[in-house]
Protein backbone atom coordinates (compact mmCIF):
# COMPACT_ATOMS: atom_id res chain seq x y z
CA UNK A 1 0.00 0.00 0.00
CA UNK A 2 1.20 3.50 -0.77
CA UNK A 3 1.84 6.12 1.87
CA UNK A 4 -1.33 7.87 0.67
CA UNK A 5 -3.35 4.72 1.33
CA UNK A 6 -1.90 4.36 4.84
CA UNK A 7 -2.77 7.96 5.63
CA UNK A 8 -6.34 7.54 4.44
CA UNK A 9 -6.89 4.28 6.31
CA UNK A 10 -5.54 5.71 9.54
CA UNK A 11 -7.98 8.60 9.32
CA UNK A 12 -5.30 11.22 8.73
CA UNK A 13 -6.11 13.93 6.24
CA UNK A 14 -4.69 13.45 2.77
CA UNK A 15 -1.63 15.57 1.97
CA UNK A 16 -1.99 18.58 -0.27
CA UNK A 17 1.33 17.92 -2.00
CA UNK A 18 2.16 15.00 -4.25
CA UNK A 19 3.75 12.09 -2.42
CA UNK A 20 6.90 10.47 -3.73
CA UNK A 21 5.34 7.15 -4.69
CA UNK A 22 6.04 4.80 -7.56
CA UNK A 23 4.18 5.63 -10.77
CA UNK A 24 1.00 3.69 -11.39
CA UNK A 25 1.36 4.39 -15.12
CA UNK A 26 4.65 4.73 -16.99
CA UNK A 27 4.73 5.57 -20.69
CA UNK A 28 8.18 5.20 -22.21
CA UNK A 29 9.35 6.33 -25.65
CA UNK A 30 5.98 5.68 -27.29
CA UNK A 31 5.78 6.47 -31.01
CA UNK A 32 2.82 6.22 -33.38
CA UNK A 33 2.81 6.89 -37.11
CA UNK A 34 -0.21 7.19 -39.37
CA UNK A 35 1.26 6.83 -42.84
CA UNK A 36 3.92 9.50 -43.08
CA UNK A 37 2.62 11.46 -40.09
CA UNK A 38 4.27 11.06 -36.70
CA UNK A 39 1.31 11.39 -34.32
CA UNK A 40 3.53 10.58 -31.31
CA UNK A 41 7.32 10.74 -31.30
CA UNK A 42 9.13 9.13 -28.35
CA UNK A 43 6.65 10.33 -25.74
CA UNK A 44 7.32 9.48 -22.08
CA UNK A 45 5.36 10.39 -18.95
CA UNK A 46 4.39 9.03 -15.52
CA UNK A 47 1.24 9.25 -13.43
CA UNK A 48 1.36 8.29 -9.75
CA UNK A 49 -1.40 7.77 -7.21
CA UNK A 50 -2.22 11.05 -5.51
CA UNK A 51 -1.49 13.36 -8.43
CA UNK A 52 -3.17 14.93 -11.44
CA UNK A 53 -1.09 15.05 -14.61
CA UNK A 54 -2.30 17.29 -17.42
CA UNK A 55 -1.49 16.78 -21.10
CA UNK A 56 -1.86 20.00 -23.07
CA UNK A 57 -0.89 21.26 -26.50
CA UNK A 58 -2.32 22.81 -29.66
CA UNK A 59 -4.92 21.02 -31.74
CA UNK A 60 -3.36 18.05 -33.53
CA UNK A 61 -0.50 17.76 -31.04
CA UNK A 62 -1.20 14.07 -30.33
CA UNK A 63 -3.05 14.29 -27.02
CA UNK A 64 -6.00 12.07 -27.87
CA UNK A 65 -3.72 9.65 -29.73
CA UNK A 66 -1.75 9.25 -26.50
CA UNK A 67 -4.94 8.41 -24.61
CA UNK A 68 -5.93 5.95 -27.35
CA UNK A 69 -2.58 4.18 -27.03
CA UNK A 70 -2.89 3.88 -23.25
CA UNK A 71 -6.44 2.49 -23.60
CA UNK A 72 -5.61 -0.01 -26.33
CA UNK A 73 -7.48 1.68 -29.17
CA UNK A 74 -4.21 2.36 -31.03
CA UNK A 75 -1.19 0.09 -31.03
CA UNK A 76 2.12 1.97 -30.78
CA UNK A 77 4.86 1.44 -33.33
CA UNK A 78 7.48 1.68 -30.60
CA UNK A 79 7.76 2.12 -26.84
CA UNK A 80 6.30 0.51 -23.73
CA UNK A 81 3.44 1.13 -21.32
CA UNK A 82 3.69 -0.20 -17.77
CA UNK A 83 0.67 -0.18 -15.47
CA UNK A 84 0.90 -1.18 -11.82
CA UNK A 85 4.32 -2.67 -12.44
CA UNK A 86 3.18 -4.85 -15.35
CA UNK A 87 3.73 -4.14 -19.06
CA UNK A 88 0.54 -3.67 -21.06
CA UNK A 89 0.89 -5.67 -24.25
CA UNK A 90 -1.92 -6.07 -26.77
CA UNK A 91 -4.34 -4.37 -24.41
CA UNK A 92 -7.94 -4.33 -25.61
CA UNK A 93 -10.47 -1.67 -24.57
CA UNK A 94 -12.77 -4.22 -22.91
CA UNK A 95 -9.93 -5.09 -20.52
CA UNK A 96 -9.81 -1.59 -19.01
CA UNK A 97 -12.48 -2.07 -16.35
CA UNK A 98 -10.96 -5.28 -14.89
CA UNK A 99 -7.63 -3.42 -14.75
CA UNK A 100 -9.41 -0.56 -12.93
CA UNK A 101 -8.66 1.95 -15.67
CA UNK A 102 -11.49 4.30 -16.63
CA UNK A 103 -11.74 6.94 -19.33
CA UNK A 104 -14.17 9.63 -20.33
CA UNK A 105 -14.37 10.60 -23.99
CA UNK A 106 -13.98 13.98 -25.65
CA UNK A 107 -17.72 13.89 -26.26
CA UNK A 108 -19.96 12.04 -23.84
CA UNK A 109 -20.04 8.55 -25.38
CA UNK A 110 -23.33 7.60 -23.76
CA UNK A 111 -25.69 4.96 -25.16
CA UNK A 112 -28.73 6.93 -26.27
CA UNK A 113 -31.03 3.88 -26.11
CA UNK A 114 -30.30 3.31 -22.42
CA UNK A 115 -31.46 5.41 -19.50
CA UNK A 116 -28.95 7.36 -17.46
CA UNK A 117 -28.84 4.78 -14.69
CA UNK A 118 -28.54 1.94 -17.21
CA UNK A 119 -25.57 3.71 -18.81
CA UNK A 120 -23.81 3.77 -15.45
CA UNK A 121 -24.77 0.19 -14.63
CA UNK A 122 -23.11 -0.93 -17.87
CA UNK A 123 -19.71 -0.20 -16.30
CA UNK A 124 -20.43 -2.63 -13.47
CA UNK A 125 -20.58 -5.84 -15.46
CA UNK A 126 -17.32 -7.09 -13.92
CA UNK A 127 -18.98 -6.94 -10.49
CA UNK A 128 -22.10 -8.80 -11.56
CA UNK A 129 -22.77 -12.02 -9.65
CA UNK A 130 -25.48 -13.25 -11.98
CA UNK A 131 -25.20 -15.17 -15.22
CA UNK A 132 -26.84 -15.08 -18.63
CA UNK A 133 -29.20 -17.99 -17.86
CA UNK A 134 -30.49 -16.33 -14.69
CA UNK A 135 -31.11 -13.09 -16.55
CA UNK A 136 -32.91 -14.77 -19.45
CA UNK A 137 -35.12 -16.81 -17.14
CA UNK A 138 -35.81 -13.91 -14.80
CA UNK A 139 -34.62 -15.84 -11.78
CA UNK A 140 -34.51 -14.10 -8.36
CA UNK A 141 -30.70 -14.27 -8.37
CA UNK A 142 -30.61 -12.08 -11.48
CA UNK A 143 -33.11 -9.59 -10.04
CA UNK A 144 -31.15 -9.24 -6.79
CA UNK A 145 -27.92 -8.71 -8.67
CA UNK A 146 -29.47 -6.08 -10.93
CA UNK A 147 -30.86 -4.25 -7.92
CA UNK A 148 -27.45 -4.26 -6.24
CA UNK A 149 -25.79 -2.78 -9.33
CA UNK A 150 -28.55 -0.22 -9.63
CA UNK A 151 -27.91 0.98 -6.07
CA UNK A 152 -24.21 1.42 -6.88
CA UNK A 153 -25.02 3.29 -10.08
CA UNK A 154 -27.45 5.62 -8.31
CA UNK A 155 -24.84 6.37 -5.66
CA UNK A 156 -22.36 7.37 -8.36
CA UNK A 157 -24.96 9.61 -10.01
CA UNK A 158 -25.76 11.14 -6.62
CA UNK A 159 -22.09 11.93 -6.13
CA UNK A 160 -22.17 13.99 -9.33
CA UNK A 161 -25.49 15.60 -8.45
CA UNK A 162 -27.45 14.08 -11.34
CA UNK A 163 -29.37 11.23 -9.67
CA UNK A 164 -32.65 13.04 -10.37
CA UNK A 165 -32.12 12.26 -14.07
CA UNK A 166 -31.61 8.51 -13.54
CA UNK A 167 -34.66 7.41 -15.55
CA UNK A 168 -34.25 9.86 -18.42
CA UNK A 169 -32.47 9.22 -21.69
CA UNK A 170 -29.20 11.08 -22.38
CA UNK A 171 -30.50 12.83 -25.49
CA UNK A 172 -33.12 14.66 -23.42
CA UNK A 173 -30.53 16.19 -21.09
CA UNK A 174 -28.35 19.30 -21.39
CA UNK A 175 -24.79 18.64 -22.53
CA UNK A 176 -23.32 19.57 -19.14
CA UNK A 177 -25.53 16.98 -17.42
CA UNK A 178 -24.53 14.34 -19.97
CA UNK A 179 -20.87 15.08 -19.17
CA UNK A 180 -21.56 14.43 -15.49
CA UNK A 181 -23.31 11.17 -16.32
CA UNK A 182 -20.30 10.07 -18.36
CA UNK A 183 -18.03 10.86 -15.42
CA UNK A 184 -20.34 8.98 -13.03
CA UNK A 185 -20.11 5.98 -15.35
CA UNK A 186 -16.31 6.13 -15.19
CA UNK A 187 -16.16 6.53 -11.42
CA UNK A 188 -18.63 3.76 -10.58
CA UNK A 189 -16.05 1.16 -11.65
CA UNK A 190 -13.75 2.39 -8.84
CA UNK A 191 -10.73 3.02 -11.08
CA UNK A 192 -7.17 3.40 -9.88
CA UNK A 193 -6.29 5.35 -13.02
CA UNK A 194 -8.76 7.87 -14.44
CA UNK A 195 -8.23 9.39 -17.89
CA UNK A 196 -10.27 12.53 -18.53
CA UNK A 197 -10.49 13.76 -22.14
CA UNK A 198 -11.59 17.41 -22.09
CA UNK A 199 -13.82 17.08 -19.01
CA UNK A 200 -14.46 20.84 -18.81
CA UNK A 201 -15.54 21.39 -22.41
CA UNK A 202 -19.09 22.68 -22.74
CA UNK A 203 -19.44 23.36 -19.02
CA UNK A 204 -20.39 26.66 -17.39
CA UNK A 205 -17.97 28.41 -15.07
CA UNK A 206 -19.94 27.16 -12.07
CA UNK A 207 -19.83 23.59 -13.38
CA UNK A 208 -16.08 23.88 -14.02
CA UNK A 209 -15.49 25.04 -10.45
CA UNK A 210 -17.50 22.09 -9.18
CA UNK A 211 -15.54 19.73 -11.44
CA UNK A 212 -12.24 21.15 -10.19
CA UNK A 213 -13.29 20.48 -6.61
CA UNK A 214 -14.18 16.90 -7.52
CA UNK A 215 -10.89 16.28 -9.33
CA UNK A 216 -8.93 17.57 -6.34
CA UNK A 217 -10.85 15.12 -4.17
CA UNK A 218 -10.27 12.25 -6.60
CA UNK A 219 -6.51 12.78 -6.58
CA UNK A 220 -6.46 11.66 -2.95
CA UNK A 221 -7.46 8.17 -3.98
CA UNK A 222 -6.19 7.53 -7.52
CA UNK A 223 -4.04 8.79 -10.39
CA UNK A 224 -5.64 11.21 -12.83
CA UNK A 225 -4.41 11.92 -16.35
CA UNK A 226 -6.32 14.62 -18.20
CA UNK A 227 -6.37 16.38 -21.56
CA UNK A 228 -7.90 19.84 -21.45
CA UNK A 229 -7.90 23.20 -23.24
CA UNK A 230 -9.41 25.25 -20.43
CA UNK A 231 -6.29 26.69 -18.82
CA UNK A 232 -7.88 28.07 -15.66
CA UNK A 233 -9.09 24.55 -14.91
CA UNK A 234 -5.75 22.94 -15.85
CA UNK A 235 -3.69 25.31 -13.74
CA UNK A 236 -5.95 24.89 -10.72
CA UNK A 237 -6.08 21.07 -10.58
CA UNK A 238 -2.87 19.71 -12.14
CA UNK A 239 0.27 18.89 -10.18
CA UNK A 240 2.34 18.43 -13.34
CA UNK A 241 1.92 19.21 -17.02
CA UNK A 242 3.23 17.53 -20.14
CA UNK A 243 3.11 19.73 -23.24
CA UNK A 244 2.86 18.07 -26.65
CA UNK A 245 3.54 19.71 -30.00
CA UNK A 246 3.62 17.76 -33.26
CA UNK A 247 3.68 14.53 -31.26
CA UNK A 248 6.70 15.40 -29.12
CA UNK A 249 6.97 16.44 -25.47
CA UNK A 250 8.39 19.97 -25.58
CA UNK A 251 7.98 20.84 -21.89
CA UNK A 252 7.30 19.17 -18.56
CA UNK A 253 6.92 20.55 -15.07
CA UNK A 254 4.59 22.26 -12.65
CA UNK A 255 1.91 24.58 -14.04
CA UNK A 256 4.00 27.63 -13.11
CA UNK A 257 7.09 26.21 -14.81
CA UNK A 258 5.19 25.38 -17.96
CA UNK A 259 3.44 28.75 -18.02
CA UNK A 260 6.82 30.50 -18.07
CA UNK A 261 8.42 28.22 -20.68
CA UNK A 262 8.99 30.12 -23.96
CA UNK A 263 8.85 26.88 -25.96
CA UNK A 264 5.25 26.45 -24.86
CA UNK A 265 4.34 29.99 -25.85
CA UNK A 266 5.97 29.43 -29.22
CA UNK A 267 4.02 26.21 -29.80
CA UNK A 268 0.73 28.03 -29.29
CA UNK A 269 1.58 31.34 -30.94
CA UNK A 270 4.00 30.20 -33.64
CA UNK A 271 6.60 32.73 -32.49
CA UNK A 272 10.38 32.46 -32.67
CA UNK A 273 11.91 31.58 -29.32
CA UNK A 274 14.68 33.95 -28.20
CA UNK A 275 18.03 32.49 -27.33
CA UNK A 276 18.01 33.77 -23.74
CA UNK A 277 15.62 32.32 -21.14
CA UNK A 278 12.47 34.38 -20.82
CA UNK A 279 11.70 35.78 -17.37
CA UNK A 280 8.71 38.03 -17.96
CA UNK A 281 4.98 37.64 -17.39
CA UNK A 282 3.72 37.97 -20.95
CA UNK A 283 4.50 34.37 -21.93
CA UNK A 284 2.04 33.00 -19.41
CA UNK A 285 -0.57 35.61 -20.21
CA UNK A 286 -0.28 34.94 -23.93
CA UNK A 287 -0.53 31.19 -23.32
CA UNK A 288 -3.71 31.59 -21.28
CA UNK A 289 -5.45 33.78 -23.84
CA UNK A 290 -4.37 31.66 -26.79
CA UNK A 291 -5.52 28.37 -25.32
CA UNK A 292 -8.86 29.89 -24.42
CA UNK A 293 -9.33 30.82 -28.09
CA UNK A 294 -8.31 27.27 -29.04
CA UNK A 295 -11.19 25.62 -27.16
CA UNK A 296 -13.25 23.53 -29.62
CA UNK A 297 -16.99 23.65 -29.58
CA UNK A 298 -18.80 20.94 -27.63
CA UNK A 299 -18.31 17.56 -29.27
CA UNK A 300 -15.94 18.85 -31.96
CA UNK A 301 -12.85 16.76 -32.66
CA UNK A 302 -9.45 18.32 -32.59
Amino acid sequence: MTAAGVALESGASAPETVLAVAPLLSVRQVSVRFGGLAALDSVSLDAAPGEVVGVIGPNGAGKTTLFNVICGFVRPDAGTIVYDGQPLRRLRPHQLIPLRIARTLQGVGLWQSLTVVENVMASLHRRSRGDIASALLGLPRSSRDEQRLRVLALASLERLGVADHAERYPGSLPYAVQKKVALARALVSEPRLLLLDEPASGLSEADIESLATLVRELRRHLAVLLVEHHMDFVMSVCDRLEVLDFGRVIASGTPDEVRRNPLVTSAYLGEDVPGEPYDGPSAGAALDSTIERDVPESGQSR
